[in-house]
């Protein structure tokens, strides 16, 4: 399973570490750019499945980045992103190809919500996850390994889900308990590790090879460890 990538372009340092943070705790790997010229080059070294584009850029105009990135072959979603927030801004930026526009200032969680909607409507989320004999069916909300049905209650499904579709990628428990409860984390509780020791007792425990892996100073993840590596 691919990591879905966002491409920020701000040249505001302060504004383009916070909008990458609030996308890496949702889940999200993250490319930052803080001029156009770096924009294109981020395009054209890496696919990404969104891109955050500020239209206030210090060596060309925000919807010059625009038009390059829609005479591309593949082309991702675009949210504009600006302090020209008036109408005939909007209308100018949504004719030249964006797909959504939000004015700054703006609030963390509808810029989230906002993200959400463009990657849902361009590239549909896999409903049938697999991380080596371990499989997750979305659709049906069935896990099995090895061919063994494996009941789960609804948040063990969530966490694994979110695993899964991270294979390979460390999260915090900050990224699971904002991605799975929906809220902030309070480093005080426990509950992502009480969850993960649920959820290795079903799928792990009973099984020769260990899919979820202790991150130290991180959180969690989910792989198939190389032989011979120690399992944690």
């Amino acid at each position: 399973m691919d990591i879905t990538r966002v491409l920020v372009v701000e040249d505001e340092k302060r504004i383009a570490d916070f909008l990458g943070r609030g996308l890496e705790s949702a889940g999200y790997a993250v490319t930052l750019a803080h001029d156009g010229t770096s924009a294109l080059e981020a395009m054209h070294s890496l696919e990404h499945d969104l891109i955050v584009l500020d239209l206030n850029l210090p060596d060309m105009d925000g919807l010059k980045v625009l038009e390059k990135i829609r005479n591309r072959k593949v082309s991702p979603p675009v949210l504009i992103l600006s302090a020209r927030s008036n109408v005939d801004d909007r209308v100018k930026g949504l004719e030249a190809g964006a797909d959504d526009y939000i004015g700054k200032p703006f609030a963390v969680v509808e810029f989230l919500a906002r993200v959400k909607a463009l990657l849902r409507r361009g590239a549909p989320l896999q409903d049938r996850l697999q991380v080596g004999d371990l499989t997750l069916d979305c659709i049906r909300r069935k896990v099995t390994r090895a061919g063994e049905y494996i009941e789960l209650a609804p948040k063990e499904f969530s966490i694994l889900e979110y695993l899964m579709r991270n294979r390979g990628r460390p999260l915090s428990r900050t990224m699971i308990v904002e991605h799975v409860w929906d809220m902030d984390y309070d480093g005080l509780t426990n509950i992502v590790d009480v969850y993960i020791r649920h959820l290795r007792s079903k799928i792990d425990d009973r099984f020769p090879v260990r899919l979820i892996h202790t991150v130290r100073g991180i959180g969690y993840v989910i792989d198939v460890p190389e032989k011979g590596a120690e399992q944690e």
